[in-house]
């Protein structure tokens, strides 16, 4: 299968024959390094793959960075390219900074170059609840909270894990899409929140399967999301499953694709059945059906992968 367009993005240094940017040791001035991303256009809140492709690769024993604040795990199947997942947040800016790390038998250099991004269209949702749930008070505000943490820490474990995720991604549901991620959320007539996941249709005790494998980091019962699971994928990749009528795994158990995690449910904060998944790189929330059509169908030969 064809790869989706690549989009190539250079730091000041950017030449007709050589793309890259101007490496920061005085003895290496001349090597460059070329970044590409797919899909070619990255949209705010999307899951991307990054390429790095030192100009002078033979001299790179390994590539470490980081994009938006959150580390890169790149690799490679050759020595000459080397690539990984990486996520803009949904409200960033235009411009999105990466650093790049080249380690060299002699020491490491350091890249500051950024990708382009382009803002997201996104709809207005008007939704009428039970005030309380609206304007949690503030005992309810101090337990989201600390559910908000356990969540957090759970992403930032995530970069720790080794990669256990592969292709192709699956869907949690095979099921109609009755809300998408970034919409506006108002309810009783304020804006209160962003919709950082994508809504799956179901009735309760619908099936919720794992879409690629991972390990259960939390099984929790939280005052928004109601009964959730969420999955470590390794690599900082981490998905979450909300308003479970009940889950069907334990905390540390091994998933793998396609495998029951949990049921459809209403618990927490919502107006009626469905699955709200949610997909995060490190603690930026991406949108999961971006995920699926990047990862969506093994496009990776034994050459390309890990």
């Amino acid at each position: 299968m064809t790869l989706p367009p690549r989009a190539v993005i250079a730091a000041p240094g950017w030449a007709a024959a050589v793309a890259g940017a101007l490496l920061c040791s005085p003895d290496l001035a001349a090597a460059q390094v070329a970044i590409e991303t797919e899909p070619a256009v990255v949209t705010r809140g999307q899951l991307a793959r990054i390429r790095v492709v030192p100009t002078v690769p033979d001299l790179v024993t390994r590539v470490d960075g980081s994009i938006a604040g959150e580390p890169l795990h790149l690799w490679t199947p050759n020595a000459v390219t080397w690539s990984g997942l990486a996520a803009v947040p949904i409200d960033a800016a235009e411009s999105v900074p990466v650093t790049l790390v080249l380690h060299r038998s002699g020491g490491a250099d350091t890249v500051e170059t950024h990708i382009t991004t382009v803002e997201p269209v996104v709809a207005m949702e008007r939704l009428s609840v039970a005030p309380k749930m609206a304007q949690p008070d503030s005992a309810a505000q101090a337990r989201i909270a600390r559910e908000i943490a356990r969540a957090r820490a759970v992403s930032r474990a995530s970069h720790g894990t080794p990669r256990l995720w592969r292709e192709p991604l699956l869907l949690p549901r095979e099921s109609r899409i009755t809300s998408t991620f970034g919409t506006g959320r108002e309810f009783n007539g304020k804006v209160l929140s962003r919709h950082l996941g994508t809504d799956l249709a179901g009735a309760v005790g619908d099936a919720v399967t794992a879409p690629t494998d991972g390990r259960v980091a939390l099984v929790a019962d939280f005052y928004l999301a109601g009964k959730v699971v969420y999955l470590d994928h390794g690599e900082g990749l981490v998905t979450a499953y909300f308003h479970l009528s009940q889950a069907r795994v334990s905390e540390g158990q091994l998933v793998r694709a396609g495998e029951p995690i949990g049921e459809v449910g209403q618990s927490g904060r919502v107006t009626g059945p469905h699955l709200h998944w949610v997909m995060r790189y490190g603690n930026v929330s991406v949108d999961p059906m971006s995920a699926v059509a990047l990862l969506g169908e093994s496009v990776a030969t034994a050459a390309d992968s890990p």
